[in-house]
């Protein structure tokens, strides 16, 4: 055998191995979260919840929302929020610098009036220009400030908030009713509780009443339907698993309950960087490990959040590549946390899966695809061996889709019908005919973009006609 087919099939071993590896850890996720949601069925019911609000074991809530143009979706967001079912929350509106209407319908929609406000800066940001407030709806604040990012708009809610919790969401996502019921509770629980990530559903194909999703069919796009696969993945195996090992590592910008003091503490969200969600909570365990303090930062699985995802592959191929410049930023400027002993599983287990399955899966994957084409054109490629070798790839990610999915129908019972199952099903196998491959290569390339990454983000954008379409 020669050298090159020697380092060829070297490769290939090892990209079969790291596969291995990946698998019996999903495996593991599976069985921890699985548990997490069992036991989350019991603790959620609404009699539960009922009965906490009753005896008035709550805190107050601040719901803060970043919203730059967003004038096609804001008052339905705003809507949705004034009609939480919860005691005592106010609702902060932090425009930053938009160009478009978004402003504009929140005055004319909510009969907004300038309020002179005196408050203190706990963390610095750009300058606010003015405060508005509804005399109609005493709990709804509006700032208008000048842009300076998502990170920025949040932190100048947080500086305005009144309440010792602060809900950060995203303005194009919806929450449930109880939405702060549920996250509230981890906090009376435990007092050591300083953050709290909920999962997300995609909002589209969801058919929305009065700021509420009252249906939630499957989507009719494939690539649709194959990031409502992704998402129950996520949430309902991985990061329930990971709350359940005390190493909880991401919580989705679109929806988190932070305790205010806490991020005040660690100086509020960074401005300029792509995954300012996911670099708070590194921001809170090295806080927290540093200064030996007792904390907790944990996951709720009850769907509380509904989002818009891309309708099409070529925005989310720049969605996926807009989160895996994200995460590869952080994790370099986290980097001293990498084996580091004084993070317990935080620097030991948590940040290497990520640098090993999150970075890595990306670059190995890349490469299984390129040897694919090199043995193939060397005349090296044993075709049996490539076929089983997808075959049981492909099986074991349509198992870890309908377990997911299984998981949280278990909690929700969502997708009662049989129509909308069989077509996630489908989607499941469907997400390995171009779509995986085409958001992998994309990711592959964005690891060699970091530097030239926009200073300042916003989301991706998606037009107006998109949002509506998607929420029919």
């Amino acid at each position: 055998m020669t050298v090159f087919g020697s380092v060829l099939h070297g490769l290939e071993a090892f990209v079969l191995v790291y596969f291995a590896v990946l698998t019996l850890y999903y495996a593991c996720a599976a069985f921890l979260g699985l548990g997490v949601i069992v036991a989350s069925s019991r603790e959620l019911s609404p009699v539960a919840l009922k009965d906490l609000v009753e005896h008035r074991y709550y805190k107050p809530v601040s719901v803060l929302v970043p919203a730059y143009n967003e004038e096609g979706v804001i008052t339905q967001t705003v809507d949705s929020l004034l009609a939480l079912r919860f005691p005592q929350y106010e609702v902060i509106v932090s425009v930053d610098g938009a160009t478009d209407r978004t402003l504009a319908r929140l005055i004319v929609a909510f009969g907004l009036r300038d309020s002179p406000e005196i408050y203190r800066r706990s963390v610095g940001t750009n300058k606010v220009r003015r405060v508005l407030r509804s005399p109609e709806h005493p709990e709804l604040t509006v700032l208008d400030k000048e842009n300076g990012g998502r990170a920025d708009a949040v932190n100048a809610a947080v500086n305005l908030a009144r309440y010792p919790l602060v809900c950060v969401m995203d303005a194009d996502s919806l929450l449930n009713p109880e939405a702060l019921a549920r996250a509230s509770r981890l906090f009376i629980e435990d007092d050591a509780v300083v953050a709290v990530g909920g999962s997300l559903r995609p909002l589209n194909g969801a058919v929305v009443e009065h700021g509420a999703v009252v249906d939630a069919a499957a989507p009719s796009r494939w690539v649709e339907r194959v990031q409502v696969l992704e998402y129950a993945r996520s949430f309902f195996i991985a990061r329930a698993a990971w709350s359940r090992l005390g190493s909880l590592m991401i919580i989705s910008g679109a929806f988190g309950v932070f305790r205010r003091e806490a991020v005040i503490e660690v100086g509020g969200w960074t401005p300029g960087l792509v995954a300012d969600d996911m670099e708070m909570v590194l921001k809170l365990h090295r806080h927290f490990r540093d200064r030996a303090l007792r904390y907790r930062i944990a996951f709720t699985p009850d769907p509380l959040c509904w989002t818009q995802v891309p309708r099409r592959v070529r925005d989310l191929q720049a969605q996926r590549s807009m989160w895996e410049r994200g995460v590869l930023e952080v994790l370099w400027r986290y980097r001293r946390m990498l084996f580091n002993p004084r993070y317990g599983r935080i620097g030991l287990v948590g940040v290497p899966y990520l640098w090993l399955f999150e970075i890595g899966a990306t670059v190995v994957e890349t490469t299984g695809y390129l040897l694919v084409v090199v043995s193939l054109a060397a005349g090296l490629l044993d075709v049996r061996f490539l076929l089983l070798f997808l075959v049981l790839a492909v099986l074991f990610g349509v198992l870890f889709s309908e377990l997911g999915m299984t998981m949280q129908t278990l909690l929700l019972a969502r997708h009662r019908r049989a129509r909308d199952r069989l077509a996630l099903f489908l989607a499941a196998f469907a997400e390995y005919l171009g779509i995986r491959q085409a958001v992998v290569l994309s990711r592959a390339v964005a690891l060699f973009q970091v530097r030239s990454r926009r200073a300042r983000y916003w989301r991706l954008e998606t037009t107006t006609s998109e949002a509506r379409d998607g929420a029919r």
